[in-house]
This record gives structure tokens, sequence and C-alpha cells, in this order.
């Protein structure tokens, strides 16, 4: 089974079962993970679903849209040049799927 495993600020995590196709923010949104907002529901247009990916998973996820990149220059949180994602832009694509990322202070 894919799993997303969401690292908190308090060191508490989040594993959650993911489903194929799904974004790491619609699993996080359908599952209640905290920090994660959505507002714009996964259209790369609000930043408020921003995620630091851990290192060993960043060369596996294909490249930044321009949408994405735009979004990320206006994040709440601090941006990391290497690891920072849309959640929204992120799908589970097999079930062999898992990565871990964390979720910033602040979404707004």
């Amino acid at each position: 089974m894919a799993t997303i495993t969401y690292h908190h600020n308090d060191g508490q995590t989040d594993t959650i079962d993911a489903k194929v196709g799904d974004s790491l923010m619609r699993t996080a949104l359908t599952n209640g993970v905290a920090g994660i907002v959505g507002e714009c529901g996964g259209q790369a247009m609000c930043a408020t679903c921003h995620v630091y990916v851990h290192d060993e998973y960043v060369d596996d996820l294909p490249e930044c849209s321009e949408d994405e990149e735009e979004m990320l220059e206006v994040t709440s949180s601090e941006l990391d040049e290497e690891r920072s994602r849309l959640s929204c832009q992120i799908k589970v694509d097999s079930e062999d799927f898992h990565i871990d990322v964390d979720i910033p202070e602040t979404q707004v």
C-alpha cells in the first residue's frame, strides 16, 4: 500500500495510507492531517499546501511546473529551493509509493 508520512514541527508524525492517483494534499485533507490547508482545492493557485520533501525523495519527483514555481515564491513559510513543493502537485503514482514530508510551521 502507498503511504505518506507527514512530519509536524512538534515532532509528531501522521503516516497515512494513500490511494494511487491522489495528491499528497488530497490525502492530507481527507485524513485530517493538521497543517495542510489546500484553499484552492489543488489547482496550484494558493501555496497553502506547501511541504518540504525529505532529501531522499526529491530526485524521484517530477520537475516543478511553472505555475508551481510561481506559487512557491509566495509561501508563508521560508522557501527551501531544493525541498519546497506544493503537495497538491505531487501524486501517488503506484502502490509502492512512499514519501516523507515536513509540514511548515504556517501556511497562511
